[in-house]
C-alpha cells in the first residue's frame, strides 16, 4: 500500500517532531473499539436465531429467505458507503453506522413472522454494510498513516468482540428472553458509541498519499485491465473465506442444536470457540506474515479452514464439531486481511474498497445459501461449501503469489 509522505501533519496540531502520534494512537484505540463492537453486536444476534426462528415459526428455508434481507441491505449500502465516506469523511460514516447497527440489532426479537422478520433484518443488514465499509476505509488510511501493518489487530478486535458477544449469548440463552438480550445489546451499543465516537468525529482521518506511478510496461500490475482482474482474484478469496464466517455465525449454533442435539448453551458455544480462535490468529497475524510471507499464509489457512469444516460439518459428536469449528476460525483468520492488503498493493485504496466489498458480501450471501442448500440436501452437506470455498481460495491465493509484488515492494 502507498505510505503517506508526511505522517506528522496528517493529524491536525501536528507540527512535528511526536505531536502527531497521540492523535494517531487515540484513533487507532477508538477504531479498534469500533470494530468490536461490530463483532459483539453481529454474534449477539447471531447466536438468539435459533430462538427467533422457533418464535416466528419459520423453517430453515423461510429462515434463509428472511437473512437475505441482512444481505440485501448490507449490498445496497455497500454501494453508497464509499460515496457517503468520500462527502462526509469515513469516520462520520462509522459513527452515524454504528448508532443504527446498535438500534437495529434489537428489532428482531420484536418479530412474529418470517416477513416481518426479513424486513427489519433489511435495516439491520444496511447498518451492518454500511460500517463495515466505513471502518476498513477507516482502517486502510490510519494503518498507512502509522506506517506499520497492523490492519490484522483491527480484524482481531472483531472477532473478540465476536467471541465475547457469542459467550455472554450463550449464558443468557437459557435464562433470559431474546426481546431483553438485544435490547441489552442496544445499550451496550449506544454507550459504546457515545464514548468512542467523539475520538472519530474529532480527527479526521490521515490524508492518504498520492498513488506511486505504475510499474515499467509489461509488469502485471501496471496494466490496468490486470490490475482489475488481481484485485477482483483478491476480492474473490476474501468472499471465499467471510462466506464460511457468516455460515457459521448463522447456521453453527442450529447445526450443534437441531443436527447433534446439543444444549442452547453448548450450541451458543459453536460461533465463541470459533472466534475464539480466529481472535488468537489475528492477534499473531503480523508475525506469522513477517515468517511465511503472504502466499503461504493464504495457502497454508485456506488448507487448514478445509479441513477443520469438513470435521465441523460432517463430525458426528459435539466435541469433534467444535474441535472443527476452532480449526476452521484458526484456518481463515488472517486470509480476509491479507486478501484486502493485497488487492491495495496493486491497485492502492480503490482495490481495497473493491476486495472489502465483494469479501463482506461473501460473509452476507453465505447464511441464505446455506439455508436453500439444507433445505435441498441437509444442514451438515450445505456446510461443506465452506470447505470447498476455503480450499479454492488457498489455490487462487497461490495462483496470484507473484500479484502486487512490484508495487508492494
Amino acid at each position: 500500500m502507498p505510505l503517506l509522505n508526511k505522517v506528522r501533519t496528517a493529524v491536525p496540531g501536528g507540527s512535528g517532531g511526536d505531536t502527531a502520534t497521540h492523535p494517531l494512537s487515540r484513533l487507532r484505540v477508538a477504531l479498534t473499539l469500533f470494530f468490536a463492537l461490530d463483532g459483539f453486536l453481529f454474534a449477539g444476534w447471531v447466536v438468539r436465531i435459533p430462538a427467533v426462528k422457533q418464535q416466528t415459526g419459520a423453517s430453515a428455508g423461510d429462515l434463509g429467505l428472511a437473512l437475505l434481507g441482512v444481505s440485501a441491505g448490507a449490498v445496497i449500502t455497500m454501494t453508497l458507503t464509499g460515496r457517503l465516506c468520500r462527502r462526509y469523511g469515513s469516520h462520520a460514516v462509522t459513527v452515524a453506522t454504528a448508532v443504527l447497527l446498535s438500534l437495529s440489532v434489537a428489532l428482531p426479537a420484536l418479530t412474529r413472522s418470517p416477513l416481518a422478520l426479513g424486513l427489519v433484518l433489511l435495516v439491520f443488514g444496511a447498518a451492518y454494510g454500511g460500517i463495515n465499509v466505513a471502518m476498513n476505509s477507516a482502517a486502510v488510511d490510519l494503518v498507512t498513516a502509522l506506517r506499520r501493518p497492523v490492519m490484522p489487530s483491527f480484524h482481531a478486535a472483531f472477532s473478540l468482540g465476536g467471541m465475547i458477544g457469542a459467550g455472554l449469548g450463550g449464558l443468557l440463552a437459557g435464562g433470559l428472553s431474546p426481546t431483553a438480550h438485544l435490547l441489552g445489546l442496544t445499550v451496550v451499543g449506544l454507550a459504546l458509541t457515545a464514548v468512542a465516537g467523539p475520538v472519530l468525529l474529532r480527527h479526521p482521518s490521515p490524508a492518504p498519499a498520492p498513488e506511486p506511478p505504475a510499474p515499467a510496461a509489461g509488469a502485471q500490475s501496471g496494466r490496468p485491465g490486470g490490475s482489475r482482474r488481481i484485485v477482483l482474484v483478491f476480492g474473490v478469496i476474501a468472499l471465499c473465506t467471510a462466506y464460511g464466517e457468516g455460515a457459521l455465525a448463522d447456521w453453527g449454533a442450529l447445526h450443534l442444536e437441531q443436527d447433534l442435539g446439543a444444549h442452547p448453551g453448548v450450541a451458543a458455544a459453536g460461533y465463541s470457540v470459533f472466534a475464539l480462535t480466529m481472535t488468537a490468529g489475528r492477534l499473531s497475524g503480523t508475525a506469522l506474515l513477517e515468517r511465511l510471507g503472504q502466499t503461504r499464509t493464504l495457502v497454508l489457512g485456506g488448507a487448514t479452514a478445509a479441513a477443520g469444516m469438513l470435521l465441523g460439518a460432517l463430525a458426528p459428536s459435539i466435541w469433534a464439531t467444535l474441535l472443527g469449528f476452532a480449526i476452521t476460525g484458526l484456518g481463515l483468520a488472517n486470509i480476509f486481511p491479507v486478501a484486502v492488503a493485497r488487492a491495495g498493493a496493486v491497485a492502492g485504496p480503490g482495490g481495497v474498497a473493491t476486495a472489502s466489498t465483494l469479501g463482506y458480501g461473501g460473509m452476507l450471501l453465505g447464511p441464505p445459501s446455506i439455508g436453500f442448500l439444507a433445505d435441498w440436501f441437509s444442514l451438515p452437506v450445505a456446510l461443506t461449501t465452506v470447505a470447498v470455498l476455503a480450499a479454492g481460495a488457498a489455490v487462487m491465493g497461490y495462483w496470484a503469489r507473484n500479484a502486487g509484488a512490484t508495487r508492494a515492494s
